[in-house]
């Protein structure tokens, strides 16, 4: 079943002579529950597709679909709600919160959206994880291998529809990088999660059910339709 799909998405940026397309007529498809690397290089338009799958960012023109629902034309405040409930997003900065503890970053979107947390779910993927004996720790304490688990933690506890990673090993050396990855592929695995992975690192890239490559704001390996 297609949880994310996107239709001659653009992205132009400038006018006349000076234009950027980063994005340029852009159309892919992901099912649930699959794992998918989109690479290219600095510049292809990877990170700016990444931006528009979650709703960071408005397109030119074109669609994005999300859990069968058309977020490009979303008024913010419903954006906003909407990314919150269904999109996960994990980044190289981590972007925990220094003050709380390891599990209360886990949980606290859900907390801010007023839900009640899943207490038995979120305890499978602290262990999954291995973070089970660092739950009370703040991040200032914990290396920065823990410090991606517990933001994979925090995107997966929301039980989003997709999960979008930008980059999520760019802080790590490779071996941590591999260890990381290895982990966000088995907890997808096992709760049956969709992920969307930005990276220009290939060997990565490998870890993923399938690869779709950009070039100069167009795909040109791997999606829906080619460019």
């Amino acid at each position: 079943m297609e949880v994310l799909r996107t239709e001659n998405l653009k992205k132009y940026y400038g006018s006349s002579e000076t234009m950027v397309r980063a994005l340029d007529g852009v159309d892919l498809s992901v099912e649930r529950g699959e794992f998918v690397a989109i690479v290219g290089t600095s510049g292809s338009g990877k990170s700016t597709l990444l931006h528009m799958l979650g709703g960071l960012d408005r397109p030119t023109s074109g669609k994005v679909f999300v859990d069968g629902r058309d977020i490009s034309g979303l008024k913010e405040d419903a954006l906003c709600v909407f990314r919150r409930r269904k999109i996960g997003f994990v980044f190289q900065s981590y972007n925990l919160v220094p003050v709380l503890n390891v599990y209360e970053n886990i949980v606290l979107p859900i907390e801010l959206d007023g839900n009640t947390v899943d207490e038995k779910y979120v305890r499978q993927i602290i262990g999954i994880l291995g973070l089970k004996e660092r739950l009370y720790a703040l991040p200032a304490q914990l290396s920065g291998g823990q410090q991606q688990r517990v933001a994979i933690a925090r995107a997966l506890a929301a039980k989003p529809a997709i999960l979008l990673a930008d980059e999520p090993t760019g802080n790590l050396d490779s071996r941590t990088s591999q260890d990381v990855l290895s982990l966000l592929k088995v907890t997808g695995e096992k709760f049956g999660q969709t992920i969307v992975m930005i990276t220009h690192n290939e060997e990565i890239a490998q870890l993923a059910n399938r690869i779709i490559r950009i070039e100069d704001g167009k795909i040109v390996k791997g999606g829906e339709t080619y460019a």
